[in-house]
């Protein structure tokens, strides 16, 4: 059997190897955000990602607050610190949304925010992570679009049409009265 001070120190060893992978883990993540704010929403960690994502570089954005992130109207309305109170309250706060770049691009993002507590149940801060969700917005916007032309087309369209799907295969007929679609 190990001394307890051995036992200590081995185990204190085994910790630091772990934090240190996941700093390297986290580190290493490009396609997500991924960074911790203080309990105020000021930013305290900046992973490799949110640099890619958002732009800004370590030494720029701690100590800032995470409320640049969001558009102007945004803040106007206090959406960020209503965020941040309802990870606070339910542990944790998921929406979708729109969010600015250093340059001032916007994207659709994908946000979590969980409070991080301690054994107490102290808020020590809280974790986020954001990924960019743009490309998936802008295909259900044109899909939404076409789905909206293809329904007009339907409404003034003489009563009978032959419709296949995309292989050419399966054709239907469809019986035109308005709203049939």
């Amino acid at each position: 059997m190990k001394p307890v001070g051995t036992m200590a120190k081995s185990t204190d060893k085994r910790l630091q190897q772990t934090e240190e992978s996941f700093r390297l883990l986290v580190g290493s993540v490009l396609d997500y955000a991924i960074f911790m704010l203080e309990p105020d929403g000021r930013v305290v960690s900046w992973n490799a990602g949110a640099e890619r994502l958002k732009g800004y570089r370590k030494q720029e954005i701690l100590g800032q607050s995470f409320s640049r992130f969001y558009p102007r109207e945004d803040v106007e309305r206090d959406k960020p610190r209503h965020a941040l109170e309802s990870a606070s309250a339910e542990g944790r706060f998921e929406e979708e949304g729109w969010r600015v770049r250093k340059n001032g691009s916007t994207f659709w993002a994908n946000v979590v925010i969980t409070a991080v507590r301690d054994s107490t149940g102290k808020l020590l801060g809280f974790a986020k992570i954001t990924r960019d969700l743009t490309e998936r917005r802008l295909a259900t916007e044109k899909i939404k679009a076409s789905e909206a032309q293809l329904q007009a087309f339907m409404n003034h369209s003489p009563s009978l049409m032959f419709i296949k799907d995309l292989e050419g295969a399966k054709g239907w007929l469809a019986s035109h009265r308005k709203g049939a679609i």
